[in-house]
């Protein structure tokens, strides 16, 4: 795509004055992201003509600030889409936040209890003003520290899980599924949290690890003719015990099957039953079935029709079929049940038991079994159809693809999910029940009489839907799904979407089954798992270990392109990333020393215009050699990026920048730029200024706010750097002569500064040295560049030959197609050089040996393409040439 395409009519660019002498970040953020955002210059649909690209924003809660992981995920996402942006395509980043139903109604919640109210005060409707007026603060806190990080989102374009077109998704597709049969309303064993008051689903359920207790009580006949013992880690829950159940094929219990039991302290009579669900080789072989407060026992009281006693309310509390312990807390209530059991002489034993406990995910509270009407999504259909698509190609692509078979297992064995929240904050359940015949109604549309009987006598359903039910439907809801609109037609399905490993379940898996449901196509093509963002010890960041890093305060002490370079660079794909702060520092670093080059070029291309920059006929070696690097770059950085691999991306722009560009280039370039030659100095001006501005795009994606500031004062023809055209690898810039000449030079410059080093011999004293070229050619190369070898060798007298005499007392040192003689009588110990080179031969007689068993590995030879072979053979006689040479030396310093 031409850079023709990427330049919109758009405002005359800021007036840039010379650079500072030091960069500030925040300067560069203030001015920016504002001048990005007035002209609109992310904002998708602009590219009539060009090929969509979309992403999606993961909708971050609103219920405070965002943490650094959140900087991490929102960061990848604008590299990509920087970089789509710049490669001509019409990118569309969609932001937008979800509310959180139980994480948001918590917040609230707490915020009215330092006032000495509840919910329950106010009434629903006033509770809920308060809560969006939260929501507002918050969202606006969240879009500042969007802007802060630079995000380039399309604004325009921002949703809210429930705003009024998703609302309409939302119940569209509850009443689909509803009719499908996919939805019902059932009495199921749920997860629920007491504190919250609300059901949870399977996922929103984190467990722990608990050092507890395993109590072993004594459940007597009713015929007094024995005993059963059980075990149990909830001695409470006993009390709504309504049976105890053995296996089938226990002889230990053949004939107690059928019996009745007395429980303890209730004195109710239960059966003893037969259940393969019990594992005989376990425990004392016989389970106590509690249905109301345990799923599998729930499944087993099904089969033989067992009476569900619940025994403690919504809040954790004792009701009154817990007889004499009711009004007590589930904890105290364990405490007061063992006193009394040990009293009764029924608890034969306690042992320390350490066992997995589930807390929610939000509140913290030990999450209860629960006996519960709620409503459920039934799971398998919906698992199959994704299941199929997967294994059949037509499914996403995973990033890295080993979460696949992560996706997969858990689909694969999919629960029913249960849907409803008992909040007021979230979707209302779109459901009516009529007060006069009992009918239950489900509509898209709000319901006032009964359809069955007339009565206008309704009541709608009073609980919402889990947060997760509307974001499954993020991706094609935000584009205006179940209106075919212009933006669901041109940017759904979405390119990618970019997420942590630990929402696979909650989130990824949703979006998927829903969008196969509903628009018969995947959410996404590729979908990118990154890892989660730990402290330096390797620790989650967490509130009660105090080691969370906000990322504004990073941003504040080092720039938001030290922050996003950082973070962005410092893992791979679905590995967590450790946060170190001594990281920032260096992405920090490494935009002064980006800045520095920057200032030096532009200091010496006063009166060079766009187009005046032609990097054509005769160029110097360097000019050559950096204009072939920044293609094999610029071809690198495309790659690893299409293959999201941002660490690699770093490491290949930063080895570019700092190494062949600031600390080899700009150092050769010097010569031409401070010498006499006009015409040489006007193609390295030339270069500099082509070079620099493709550098600048490159790292534009990672570093947005200095590379348009740096770029603003190059000459350029466009607006921004935001919609500068991608540098793309072109054959015309292949060098493969210049690379070869350069990396000659670099051996021979970097030998010399070597020697000098050993010996104590500053770079500023002057040196005599002679160059004993291997053949003609490398001869050449050293003539034609003399200028360059005198000048950073600093050397008083060069001499340079093929078989010239070997000069006596000197130091020597080897690189590829050269001997270098160095004559520093009085300024070397002859013994020392003797022991440096000894050092040397000895190094090389290992990397000599380490090739040649490589090469003489059968397995590697056979199956190692040819040119690895060809390569590891030249390395060989390279590295055996230097050793004869430096055998060679070593006998001469001895004669």
């Amino acid at each position: 795509m031409s850079e023709a395409t990427n330049q919109p009519n758009q405002p005359k660019q800021p007036n840039q004055t010379e650079m500072p002498t030091t960069y500030d970040p925040h300067a560069a953020e203030q001015k920016w992201y504002p001048y990005w955002m007035e002209n609109n210059f992310f904002k998708a649909g602009q590219r009539k003509d060009a090929q969509p690209f979309t992403i999606v924003i993961p909708p971050p809660n609103v219920t405070g600030m965002l943490h650094i992981g959140h900087a991490l995920d929102f960061t990848l996402q604008d590299i990509i889409i920087r970089a789509k942006r710049m490669q001509g395509y019409d990118a569309l980043w969609l932001p937008g936040s979800d509310h959180a139903g139980i994480a948001t109604q918590t917040k609230v919640e707490q915020k009215l209890r330092e006032d000495g109210i509840t919910r329950y005060d106010l009434g629903r409707e006033k509770f809920l003003e308060k809560v969006w007026d939260w929501k507002e603060e918050y969202n606006n806190t969240i879009r500042s520290q969007w802007a802060k990080m630079g995000l380039s989102l399309d604004y325009s374009r921002e949703r809210f899980t429930l705003d009024e077109g998703l609302s309409k998704a939302v119940r569209e597709v509850f009443v689909k599924l509803y009719n499908k049969g996919l939805i019902y309303r059932g009495k199921r064993i749920i997860n629920w949290d007491p504190a919250a008051r609300t059901a949870l689903s399977d996922i929103e359920v984190e467990y722990k690890e608990v050092q507890g207790h395993l109590y072993h009580l004594k459940y007597d006949l009713k015929d007094g003719s024995g005993s059963i013992t059980v075990a149990t880690t909830r001695p409470e829950t006993m009390l709504g015990d309504t049976a105890v159940a053995v296996h089938p094929e226990d002889d230990r219990y053949k004939d107690m099957i059928g019996k009745v039991l007395v429980l303890p302290i209730i004195g109710r009579e239960i059966p003893v039953i037969a259940d393969e669900y019990v594992e005989k080789e376990f425990g004392s072989g016989a389970v106590k079935i509690t249905p109301a407060h345990d799923p599998n026992d729930f499944e087993v009281g099904l089969r033989h029709d067992l009476p569900q006693i619940t025994v403690m309310d919504e809040t954790g509390t004792m009701n009154e079929e817990a007889g004499k312990y009711k009004g007590l807390d589930r904890s105290e209530c364990r405490k007061q049940i063992v006193a009394d059991l040990k009293e009764l002489g029924v608890l034969i034993n306690i042992e320390d038991h350490v066992h997995q406990v589930g807390h929610s995910e939000r509140s913290g509270a030990v999450v209860e079994p629960y006996l519960s009407t709620q409503w459920f999504v039934a799971m398998q259909p919906l698992a199959e159809k994704a299941i199929e698509a997967q294994k059949n190609g037509k499914g996403v692509n995973f990033v890295p693809d080993r979460f696949e078979r992560t996706y997969l297992h858990w689909i694969e064995n999919i629960r029913d999910w249960c849907i409803s929240r008992q909040l007021w904050w979230g979707h209302r359940i779109p459901a009516w029940y009529c007060n006069a015949c009992g009918e239950l109604h489900v509509s898209q549309e709000d319901l006032t009489t009964c359809t069955k009987c007339g009565s206008q006598d309704l009541r709608q359903d009073e609980d919402v839907l889990d947060t997760w039910f509307s974001s499954a439907l993020w991706p094609f809801s935000t584009l205006g799904w179940p209106e075919d609109t212009e933006d669901l037609k041109r940017y759904y399905p979405t390119s990618v979407l970019v997420t942590g490993y630990d929402i696979i379940y909650f989130w990824v898996a949703r979006m998927i089954f829903t969008a196969l449901e509903f628009t018969d196509e995947i959410p996404f093509k590729d979908v990118l798992m990154h890892g989660l963002v730990r402290d330096a010890d390797g620790r989650k960041m967490s509130k009660s270990l105090g080691n969370g890093v906000d990322p504004l305060e990073v941003i504040e002490k080092y720039g938001a392109d030290a922050m996003r370079y950082m973070i962005s660079t410092g893992s791979t794909p679905g590995q967590d990333l450790r946060f170190r702060w001594e990281r920032v520092e260096q992405a920090r670093n490494f935009a002064n020393k980006i800045w520095n080059a920057s200032r030096f070029a532009l200091m010496n291309l006063e009166g060079i215009k766009y187009e005046d920059i032609d990097i054509t006929g005769e160029l110097s070696t360097a000019d050559r050699w950096i204009l072939h690097r920044l293609n094999e770059t610029a071809r690198e950085v495309t790659r690893l990026m299409d293959a999201y691999e941002f660490g690699e991306t770093g490491r290949a722009l930063y080895n570019f920048i700092w190494d062949d560009l600031c600390d080899w280039y700009i150092e050769f370039s010097k010569l031409t730029l401070y010498g006499e030659d006009e015409q040489a100095k006007r193609k390295t001006q030339s270069v500099l200024a082509y070079v620099l501005d493709h550098t600048m795009r490159l790292i534009h994606p990672f570093m947005p706010f200095i590379s348009e500031e740096i770029w603003q004062h190059l000459p350029h023809d466009g607006e921004t750097i935001t919609l500068a055209a991608w540098p793309e690898f072109t054959e015309e810039l292949v060098n493969d002569q210049a690379v070869a000449e350069m990396n000659m030079l670099m051996d021979l410059i970097r030998a010399v500064r070597n020697v000098r080093a050993e010996v104590n011999v500053p770079m500023s004293k002057k040196i005599e040295m002679n160059v004993n070229a291997s053949n003609a050619e490398a001869l050449q190369i050293i003539d034609n560049n003399l200028v360059y070898v005198s000048r950073f060798c600093n050397t008083s007298d060069l001499t340079t030959g093929i078989s010239l005499p070997t000069p006596e007392k000197a130091m020597t040192a080897i690189v590829s197609g050269a001997e270098i003689y160095f004559p520093l009588a009085g300024l070397i110990d002859i013994d020392q050089e003797i022991a440096r080179l000894e050092k040397e031969r000895e190094n090389l007689d290992k990397e000599v040996l380490r090739i040649e068993k490589k090469l003489g590995n059968e397995g590697f030879v056979s199956k190692a393409p040819a040119k690895v072979i060809e390569e590891e053979r030249a390395k060989l006689a390279d590295y055996s040439d230097k050793r004869s040479k430096v055998i060679a030396r070593i006998a001469e310093l001895q004669s």
